[in-house]
């Protein structure tokens, strides 16, 4: 946008080819809300939320193993009637969620070699193709990844007996039966003495009739395990868009897995030095490209992103592609490089963008431009003076993820106290929202600076001026932070989980 000129010229000019107008967001659903004092139970806490591609199924997972589905109940299918439909105000009609079904994914286990205790807690969870009905997903702990099969099926019911117990086979009037079975009128002996049953025989046979009733029952079914391919914690999958094929990230390696075969996988990427005092850095995220099934890219502990092509040689040593931005001179301190570490990175749906986290910023990357980001987000600046703080209590190591909205006008992340961001991501978009995760999520809302910025540096300089409160004067609540959200791919509407409860948005 050029600068002068008066206001209105600017306001039509922007609104001819200028961003999106900033979003009003608004309260949709909650599951699993605490009650006041309720205490949250560790295996209850939402460790990764995912859509599917269609958006029309939610899957969270949680500490304690279990994986719980969503599905949408406000598509055409789940429309009542056709004047329920045409009531519907389609203006302000937004996705709507209901409980499908949950399963245990994970099971504590024990490596006796390692003497090494594996958490259940779910990592990552990724949704595959559906087929016949039936859904597929991907869930993984840090050692086993699990392909499972969720789908409807009949339930079978015994309906009736084929025979009267009280009425002896070829005959038309019971008989009086005695103690242990035996009829009055036969003889003790009419069996052989050979046959093994008792003297007397036995009651008449019974045998059930089973029916399938028209009730259906929804079963999850585990259909491979891939396991024994990790030396340390898996951090990340991610589906190929081949729909064959997908990769899992540890540490150091990623390695490549058909969906079909368990057994075998293919080392891709390793970055484990010969000598382990020689190690600088580690891989901590990884993402196919939505559309390419032969180009990924994983981030690092040093704030880089890789893109490699897996067409190039069977071990991609060297990236296609490397993203990073160059420190600032006279910036660093001990804090640098911890802060720097990327902790999440997604591509955006038409595969030209990378939006990175890492402890500070949000950064979106253009694939094609490797110099820089083309933009970033501050996302808590006002807690750079307390990083000694985070840094004592181990919040500094905290690991948030990031979203983009489907068309990638917009990217999110958490925060801390419940606290979630929102920006805009068009050219010369201001939009800088902060909003919490409650049923009235503007209750928190901050200011966007009246001066136009993409980012909200006025607002980090109101906050360092109060190092223990935000920039509305808040106290920080470390203990509650906003780690896992995503966006709805078709529409805005964004899921985020505090704790044990999962909060949805819609805009």
């Amino acid at each position: 946008m050029k600068g002068g000129g008066d206001d209105a010229a600017s306001s039509a000019a922007a609104s001819a080819s200028g961003p999106p107008p900033s979003l009003e967001w608004r309260f949709s659903q909650v599951f699993g809300e605490r009650t006041a004092g309720e205490e949250v139970h560790e295996v209850d806490i939402i460790s990764a939320i995912e859509f599917d591609k269609s958006g029309d199924h939610l899957a969270t997972g949680d500490r304690g193993g279990r994986v719980v589905l969503f599905e949408r109940t406000d598509t055409k299918d789940n429309v009542g009637s056709r004047r329920d439909a045409e009531q519907m105000d389609y203006s302000v009609r937004h996705p709507e969620f209901r409980y499908k079904t949950e399963f245990q994914s994970h099971e504590p286990e024990f490596d006796y070699l390692k003497s090494l205790e594996i958490e259940e807690k779910i990592n990552k969870i990724r949704w595959c193709q559906p087929a016949n009905g039936a859904l597929f997903l991907l869930s993984t702990n840090d050692k086993t990844i699990k392909y499972w099969k969720v789908q409807e099926k009949k339930i079978k019911k015994i309906s009736e007996m084929n025979i009267d117990p009280s009425k002896d086979p070829g005959s038309s009037s019971p008989l009086p039966i005695i103690a242990n079975g035996v009829h009055a009128d036969k003889p003790q002996d009419y069996l052989s003495k050979d046959f093994p049953f008792p003297p007397g025989g036995i009651p008449s046979l019974r045998l059930p009739l089973v029916v399938t009733s028209l009730e259906t029952s929804l079963v999850a079914r585990c259909r491979r395990v891939y396991a024994h391919a990790h030396d340390y914690h898996i951090n990340s999958i991610s589906n190929s868009s081949d729909g064959e094929t997908f990769i899992s990230a540890d540490d150091l390696r990623v390695n490549l897995w058909n969906l079909e075969v368990s057994n075998q996988s293919f080392n891709i990427v390793d970055v484990k030095p010969t000598n382990m005092e020689d190690l600088t850095e580690v891989i901590t995220s990884a993402e196919f490209h939505p559309i390419h099934c032969n180009m990924l890219a994983y981030s690092s502990s040093k704030g880089s992103i890789r893109l490699i092509d897996m067409r190039q040689s069977a071990l991609c040593d060297s990236h296609t592609k490397l993203f990073e931005e160059p420190e600032a001179p006279g910036s660093r301190s001990f804090f640098t490089e911890i802060i720097a570490s990327i902790s999440d990175i997604k591509f955006s749906k038409n595969g030209r963008y990378i939006l990175s986290r890492d402890y500070m910023t949000l950064k979106l990357w253009d694939i094609n431009m490797d110099s820089g980001p083309v933009a970033s987000y501050q996302v808590h600046e006002h807690l750079r003076p307390r990083l000694c703080d985070l840094y004592e209590n181990d919040s500094i190591f905290d690991k948030f993820e990031c979203c983009l909205s489907g068309d990638g006008s917009r990217v999110a992340t958490g925060s801390y106290s419940n606290l979630f961001r929102v920006f805009g991501a068009s050219q010369g978009s201001t939009e800088a929202a902060t909003l919490e995760a409650s049923k009235n999520p503007m209750r928190r809302q901050i200011q966007a600076p009246a001066r136009s910025s993409r980012s909200m540096t006025s607002v980090a300089r109101r906050g360092s001026e109060s190092p223990g409160s935000d920039a509305n004067g808040n106290a920080h609540d470390f203990t509650t932070k906003l780690l896992h959200m995503a966006w709805h791919p078709t529409e805005n509407s964004i899921a985020c989980a505090a704790a044990n409860s999962l909060y949805m948005y819609y805009g």
